[in-house]
């Protein structure tokens, strides 16, 4: 039969280390009973907390920094989103204050309108510039208002400045206007302060106008406002057409010359105001010359302005200048 062996006797280390734990768990618990009842560690413990806070720090740092990591890339996506957001919003903003404040310049310019009409106690009627041609050699704007409207041939315009011109054709929706600043158009005036009439041609500009033939001796001088006279029957009487600035010899040194700037606003508004309750003459033959009558004067001087009225205007925009 084989042999049975018996236990192992323990052996010296193990028995040391037994000793060494039993004899650390007697001082563990001597010291925690000590210490709860008189509380002489206490200030060994907060003096090892403060040697060891550095050692706390730096074992939290990994994970502090993928923190602030992680918060400040949802942080910055958030801020990008808010920013396209708020561009946006911005720009729709500004849109809308670009309407509103058109919508209340054109406001302005209707009260403006009304206003002058009301003052004047003048029938017209309302109608908006469809389109407009400002060339050089012709002048001319487009109304949304026909002859279905009311609106027929030789009714003056004018807007809350003074005058703007005649209508010159008609279909039933829309109807055409020539501007005074037309090459081919010529206006009877009256100096305002004085009384001197004089005419008032189209210079192809939209801001002059050329007053011609005026006589070196009449009262007329730089700054004087000029009215319509009514002479023609075209346009009714007093109505401003501009504001006379320096006059100077003409080519014959037999007159004078001068530009006028419109009190029109012709280069812009949407709407103008159609005259009614005056009815212009209808088309006639060119109007009355009247000759010159200092002999000294060239040939192609053919009208005196302050000798005669003009008899009337024609229906075509061509007087005889």
């Amino acid at each position: 039969m084989p042999s049975y062996a018996g236990p192992s006797a323990a052996r010296p280390g193990d028995v040391a280390g037994v000793l060494r734990l039993l004899v650390y768990l007697v001082l563990a618990a001597a010291l925690m009973v000590l210490d709860h009842r008189g509380g002489w560690l206490r200030a060994a413990r907060v003096q090892a907390e403060i040697a060891v806070q550095p050692l706390w720090w730096l074992a939290g740092l990994p994970s502090r920094a993928g923190a602030a990591l992680r918060e400040d890339a949802v942080t910055r996506n958030q801020l990008m989103r808010d920013n396209k957001v708020l561009r946006n919003a911005l720009l729709v903003s500004g849109a809308r204050n670009a309407r509103l404040q058109a919508a209340a310049a054109e406001n302005a310019r209707l009260r403006g309108l009304l206003a002058s009409a009301e003052r004047g106690r003048l029938d017209v009627q309302l109608a908006a510039i469809l389109d407009i041609d400002l060339d050089p050699t012709r002048q001319r704007l487009v109304l949304d208002a026909g002859s279905g409207d009311s609106v027929r041939v030789g009714q003056a315009v004018i807007d809350a400045g003074g005058l703007m011109g005649q209508v010159i054709a008609t279909t039933p929706t829309t109807s055409t206007v020539l501007l005074i600043t037309d090459p081919d158009h010529a206006v009877p005036a009256v100096v305002a302060r004085s009384g001197v009439r004089l005419m008032v041609y189209g210079s192809g500009r939209t801001d002059a106008l050329h007053a011609a033939d005026v006589p070196l001796s009449a009262d007329v001088r730089a700054g004087d406002l000029l009215l319509t006279s009514g002479m023609g029957e075209r346009f009714p009487p007093g109505f401003a057409i501009g504001t006379l600035g320096v006059l100077k010899p003409d080519d014959s040194r037999a007159f004078l010359e001068g530009e006028v700037k419109p009190a029109a606003q012709l280069d812009r508004g949407r709407d103008v105001l159609l005259l009614r309750g005056f009815k212009p003459v209808p088309a006639a033959s060119p109007a009355v010359v009247v000759p010159a009558q200092a002999t000294s004067q060239p040939a192609s001087k053919t009208l005196a302005v302050t000798a005669a009225p003009v008899a009337s205007l024609p229906a075509s925009p061509e007087p005889a200048r």
